[in-house]
């Protein structure tokens, strides 16, 4: 990979870690901990949690106009979130094992823990549990797809790729045979290990 992206990729996952530790402590302040991978708050915080929750019948008929009309056309997304879902697991559950790609743990992907808010009505915890659902999704489908392409073609684009997973970085330079081809080798010799 090259000293320099060794170095700065190091730096990264650093502030990665740095990252997660504030998330943590700034959880810590809103007194709630995890007891057996689900959020469990303080009595007290609890109570007023539900203080805050707005009623159903409220929430329905303070919502925008446009929200309502446009309501249809998010929720309408299901049918092919669902089909992606199902064609990409089969495509997981067939081919890696046969090319030897370490298998992607979905529940790391789709997290479904804001139900149990209890400052949210019933509707809001169903938009929490699509919103939780289509972005877990696509991160899944975006680390299988990563792994795919470190598999197949790990090489960078000549141009700046928005949005590139993390093992983009770790493809060899575009234009660099030698790169590529040792690449490749590495990768059946590790198949064949297996």
């Amino acid at each position: 990979m090259g000293e320099k992206i060794d170095e700065l990729t190091g730096r990264i996952r650093a502030l990665e870690l740095e990252l997660e530790a504030e998330i943590a402590r700034q959880g810590a302040a809103l007194r709630f901990g995890l007891e057996h991978g689900r959020a469990v708050f303080e009595e007290e915080v609890l109570r007023r949690h539900r203080e805050l929750r707005t009623r159903l019948l409220r929430y329905i008929l303070n919502a925008k106009p446009l929200t309502v009309l446009t309501a249809p056309v998010i929720y309408s997304l299901i049918v092919p979130l669902v089909l992606l879902d199902i064609c990409v697991s089969i495509y997981h559950a067939v081919c890696f094992p046969a090319y030897g790609i370490e298998k992607v743990k979905r529940s790391d992907y789709l997290v479904f823990d804001r139900g149990h808010l209890a400052y949210l009505n019933a509707l809001e915890k169903l938009n929490c549990a699509y919103c939780s659902y289509a972005n877990g999704l696509i991160a899944y489908v975006r680390e299988i797809a990563g792994r795919t392409e470190a598999y197949w073609c790990p090489i960078k684009h000549a141009k700046k790729a928005a949005g590139a997973h993390e093992k983009y970085l770790g493809f060899v330079a575009y234009g660099d045979a030698e790169a590529y081809r040792k690449r490749i080798e590495e990768l059946d010799n590790a198949i064949k290990k297996k």
